[in-house]
């Protein structure tokens, strides 16, 4: 397709004027990054692998009822979605301590939580992502009451999906990362999950060894991040066994 007005571009996606009023061409690039853009690297094929993994999610949480914005695949880097307002918070599901929590809380990396704990980051680049809570988010007006009810609840329900959908395939849903915007239909506002939910956006590790499937294999320098990639979509059954994503590997971004 032609490409069209460019609308934005973050660090890992790029959104294109869509082909019809409401809609945007979202574009999965092939960078990596970590801590804030300050680890930055090409993974040629990245972008075609998050492509069709957060498109298999999405259209699964979309046949359940789940609103989102997404619409389909357009091609092996491109989606068709709604043009939503995207709410300024990153909204983290964990099931097992990982990560940042278990920094602040000295808990060990794998002990899993007492239960689902669900936290709100505000998106904000140059103050790192601030942890803020419910309290910070209504007093500043990012999202009211009801809004944060219908975030919390559609976090429950992708958590208990996204959980069973990896249970099946013998990979832990740790944690993962899921943003929402308002879809305006009418007179009518929406609560949507947006963005992406792939590797990129989830620590995923396998159910018996605890390998590493997801990007922290980049952020740690632990290399093979295209291949568990395409391990995650082999095992979702969107990558035959032989089938590979054609790439140099990492290339480093001056």
């Amino acid at each position: 397709m032609n490409r069209r007005r460019r609308i934005y571009e973050g660090k890992a996606k790029i959104l294109y004027e869509g082909p019809e009023p409401g809609t945007l061409v979202q574009h999965f690039k092939d960078d990596a990054t970590a801590f804030n853009k300050k680890k930055h690297q090409i993974v040629d094929g990245k972008g075609v692998l998050n492509n069709r993994i957060s498109e298999y999610i999405f259209s699964n949480l979309n046949d359940m009822g789940i609103p989102t914005h997404f619409i389909r695949r357009l091609n092996m880097r491109e989606q068709l979605i709604r043009e939503v307002e995207i709410i300024p918070l990153e909204v983290v599901v964990r099931n097992v301590a990982a990560g940042s929590l278990s920094e602040r809380l000295g808990i060990d990396e794998g002990t899993p939580l007492p239960r689902s704990i669900i936290e709100f980051y505000y998106k904000n680049d140059e103050l790192g992502d601030p942890m803020v809570s419910e309290e910070h988010i209504t007093a500043f007006g990012w999202a009211n009451p009801q809004e944060m009810d219908d975030i919390m609840s559609l976090a429950i329900r992708v958590n208990d999906f996204l959980c069973g959908l990896f249970l099946g395939v013998g990979i832990r849903l740790v944690d993962f990362k899921m943003e929402c915007g308002r879809l305006y239909e009418n007179d009518m506002v929406r609560i949507v999950v947006a963005d992406e939910i792939s590797p990129d956006s989830c620590r995923l590790w396998d159910m018996t060894s605890n390998e590493k499937l997801d990007k922290d294999r980049f952020r740690r320098d632990m290399g093979g991040l295209l291949e568990a990639y395409q391990e995650v979509a082999r095992r979702l059954g969107l990558l035959n066994s032989n089938e590979r994503v054609t790439g140099t590997g990492p290339v480093l971004v001056q």
